[in-house]
């Protein structure tokens, strides 16, 4: 196996590799239709209501039908990835784009717009998990972790580009035709890059350019191999239940925090505590928006470096206090009630934005729905008290929030007033900082290299279905949880769930910065039990055998 290294790393001397781009791209540009296809929704849903007068439950329907296609993707596109590979799972889910984004383009009723954004939810549900699992085989362990956060990065400039084309197409004849159909562009460029890629792990090994795989992984991977059964995530072998428990741990606590409806209802939020102005709901989305592209980049810079679980340790204990700050804040403030389906045209309006509403990756705020890749999109209701409807898929970091409509000018706040104002500002600006550099991206990179090969596309799969349900779960009733106990608890109790997500993280999940995704499998089947994975451990400290292949084998 020395001598096997000493080849690979003059190899990599030897020449350049002009792979590591493509590999790059592949994740990029997967996020890039992500968020992209979560966030245009907000920009076309108005146009759409008066060229086709949708009602609010029309209207909540076309924001859900994304969330349905991304469920459905969620149940079944993991036997697609085992089945067909990663690479065909791909290709095939953009296909079903620019099918969607075909029948979005030209269509001429409701029903076409439903089945249009139904296909593209399935196909981003399905690429999303084919391109995590794909890339994080790929690579080796020094560039799985940027290169796999590399897709979340993706999503937040999808939804910022979202943002840019909605507002410059606000204007045009049929602007939203538009917006849906760009869509297919960097899945285009995704399906070229990735004709220059191997279909299989195996294969890579052989292609003298790709990034070489260590520890023999590559060889591993295709001989001799057990075969798992779905029902064997919750079975003792193999640890498999224990690695079921970990996936299934930060999917559900990554949801729990409540960062979909913080982050989807900040304009709510922010109007509830102070900012009655329309331009410091504006100022408000803004800053979170540029806070959430720095602490993405600043997590693919520090997740090979620092770690799993350090980022995720860091990221969630600086929610639960953000959280718990912006509860005690809110303490202090009258709170608001949040607008309604019939007032978004007016929302709009005011905001001098062509509906520039919603949160990427995530729930989208009740004025105009958006999405996010471990989110939904809320959906307008006509009732009385707003009630949010999910919609979209993830893993992995919402974004900023659409502009609320603008109260009436409202004197100007006492000294001590501004202060609370600005503080809420600053807790919600590390909060979601926190997820972008915690849950966000190291959510999906973790579940991308726990599972054994054989079965990682249905074991992420499976993770991701409870992604989604849980999402629609809080989203739904997070309006009436605030009615029940008040926004103020509502918050504290976010910041309780984040600290028993501190607890879950720093004793069942292990670090597994620097290892392949063979040696990730071996210290997995030496523990039984998850809660053996204690803080002591790190990965020089734990003890591998190489897994010798013979040629014959």
């Amino acid at each position: 196996m020395k001598i096997h290294g000493v080849c690979q790393n003059k190899r990599l001397q030897g020449r350049p590799l002009p792979l590591l781009p493509l590999c790059a791209s592949v994740s990029l540009l997967g996020g890039l239709t992500f968020g992209y296809e979560l966030a245009v929704i907000s920009g076309a849903l108005l146009p759409l209501q008066l060229d086709f007068g949708l009602s609010c439950l029309e209207q909540e329907l076309l924001v859900g039908s994304l969330l349905l296609g991304a469920l459905l993707a969620s149940l079944v596109g993991g036997f697609f990835i085992d089945r067909y590979g990663r690479k065909q799972a791909i290709l095939g889910s953009n296909l079903v784009l620019l099918a969607g984004s075909l029948s979005l383009g030209l269509a001429s009723s409701l029903t076409w717009l439903v089945l249009g954004r139904s296909a593209a939810g399935f196909a981003i549900s399905l690429s999303s998990m084919a391109c995590c699992i794909y890339v994080s085989e790929l690579v080796g362990p020094r560039q799985r972790g940027v290169l796999v956060s590399l897709y979340e990065a993706g999503i937040t400039l999808g939804i910022l580009l979202s943002y840019a084309l909605n507002y410059a197409l606000a204007g045009a004849p049929w602007g939203w035709r538009h917006m849906f159909g760009w869509a297919a562009a960097p899945a285009l460029l995704q399906s070229l890059s990735l004709l220059f890629l191997p279909a299989r792990t195996d294969e890579a090994a052989a292609h003298k350019d790709l990034i070489p795989l260590q520890g023999g992984e590559a060889t591993k991977l295709g001989l001799g191999r057990p075969r798992y059964s779905f029902l064997d995530l919750f079975r003792a072998r193999d640890n498999m239940r224990g690695r079921t428990t970990v996936g299934l741990g930060l999917v559900l606590f990554q949801q729990l925090t409540g960062q979909p409806n913080v982050l989807c209802y900040a304009s709510t939020i922010f109007r509830s505590v102070g900012f009655r102005g329309g331009s410091s709901a504006v100022l408000a989305s803004v800053g979170l928006g540029a806070v959430k592209v720095a602490a993405t980049l600043t997590a693919m810079g520090l997740v090979d470096r620092a770690g799993r679980r350090a980022l995720l340790l860091a990221g969630c204990a600086l929610m639960a206090l953000s959280v718990s700050g912006m509860g005690l804040v809110s303490f202090a403030v009258p709170m608001d009630s949040g607008p309604s389906c019939l007032a978004m045209p007016n929302a709009t309006r005011l905001s001098g934005l062509s509906g520039d509403s919603g949160l990427p990756r995530g729930i989208s705020p009740p004025p105009l729905p958006t999405i996010s890749k471990s989110q939904a999109e809320p959906v307008l209701s006509t009732s009385k008290k707003t009630k949010p409807h999910p919609e979209a898929g993830n893993p992995t970091a919402p974004l900023l929030p659409a502009l609320s409509p603008a109260s009436p000018a409202s004197p100007s706040p006492a000294p001590e007033q501004a202060l609370l104002h600005w503080t809420a500002l600053v807790c919600m600006m590390v909060f979601v900082s926190a997820f972008s550099f915690g849950f966000g991206p190291v959510t999906w990179l973790v579940l991308s290299e726990i599972y054994p090969v054989e079965i990682r596309g249905r074991a992420f799969a499976f993770c991701n279905s409870f992604n989604w349900a849980t999402n629609l779960f809080i989203s739904l009733f997070f309006l009436d949880l605030i009615g029940a106990i008040g926004l103020s608890w509502t918050f504290l109790l976010y910041g309780l769930t984040a600290i028993l997500g501190l607890g879950f993280i720093y004793l069942c999940v292990p670090e597994t910065k620097g290892q392949s995704l063979a040696e990730i499998d071996q210290q997995f089947q030496r523990r039984r039990f998850a809660l053996s994975f204690g803080h002591r451990q790190s990965s020089a400290g734990v003890q591998y055998s190489r897994i010798e292949v013979s040629a014959a084998s």
